[in-house]
């Protein structure tokens, strides 16, 4: 088999793609950046992303890829501060719902959700963040029995270290060694989609041996970038480990795990 390889947006600063497939067509939504001429950190301060796009295509290795335009744009969102990151999409009753990250006035990212009734868009903002969202990536799982959950979560940037039992903590705190690796948080969606119907709960993740991942065990525990899909029953949640630049994946019996390290993509 011949190894293709295609930019889909070869012009434009494009990343973190969420794809689903809706009315027959893939449809992509990444993150959008940009020169914004913020110094680069740990922190992630220069990812200043200001806007989305929504991506469609029939093909995606030949057919022509449409660029939908700013389907929602910080300018439009009544809580915003600035910067835009990762996001999600969930279909449900005939409308879409686009969950998305952004820090607020004070600085600290919450979760918010905008409403369209095309998968393009443009999608309208609610006029506050989720309530007892915080941090950011989300993703979301529709479980196919009308249940839909919000994984989200990361570290430095994407503010985790900076919570316990989903309260703010005076200072962040970053675990260290054999203490245990902080875990992303699911949580599952109201009936209208617009707000958590529960407080959020850890996702543990365990090793081989059932034990959860400590956080010195930087090439397995999680960092960033949540991603749930359901195979024969399993349970298969994917993620970075972000510092150390891995990919990888564990499996659990239910959505709110705890799941079981696999290995590496």
């Amino acid at each position: 088999m011949k190894n293709e390889k295609r930019y889909l947006v070869p012009g434009d600063y494009m990343a973190d793609p969420s794809a689903h497939v809706f009315e027959g067509k893939l449809y992509i939504y990444p993150s959008h950046d940009w020169e914004s001429g913020i110094a680069e950190n740990d922190n992630g301060d220069h990812f200043n992303m200001k806007d989305y796009h929504v991506f469609s295509t029939d093909d995606v290795m030949h057919g022509e890829v449409t660029d939908h335009g700013v389907v929602l744009s910080v300018e439009n969102i009544p809580w915003a501060g600035r910067q835009l990151w990762d996001c999600d999409i969930a279909f449900k009753n005939g409308k879409y719902y686009l969950y998305f990250p952004l820090k607020d006035q004070n600085d600290i990212f919450r979760i918010g959700v905008a409403v369209s009734d095309k998968p393009y868009g443009p999608f309208v903002p609610e006029q506050n963040p989720m309530k007892g969202s915080y941090s950011m990536d989300p993703a979301i799982l529709d479980d196919g029995d009308g249940k839909y959950y919000m994984y989200f979560g990361g570290l430095w940037g994407g503010q985790l270290q900076r919570y316990r039992d989903n309260k703010a903590l005076e200072s962040a705190v970053l675990p260290e060694g054999e203490e245990l690796a902080l875990p992303p948080r699911i949580a599952r969606l109201s009936d209208d989609m617009l707000e958590f119907a529960e407080e959020p709960r850890p996702v543990i993740i365990l090793d081989e041996k059932g034990q959860p991942l400590t956080a010195g065990d930087t090439e397995r525990r999680f960092f960033e970038a949540s991603w749930v899909h359901k195979y024969n029953g399993k349970y298969y949640f994917s993620y970075s480990t972000g510092d150390t630049h891995l990919l990888c994946y564990a499996i659990g019996d239910n959505p709110y795990g705890p799941f079981t390290y696999q290995e590496l993509f």
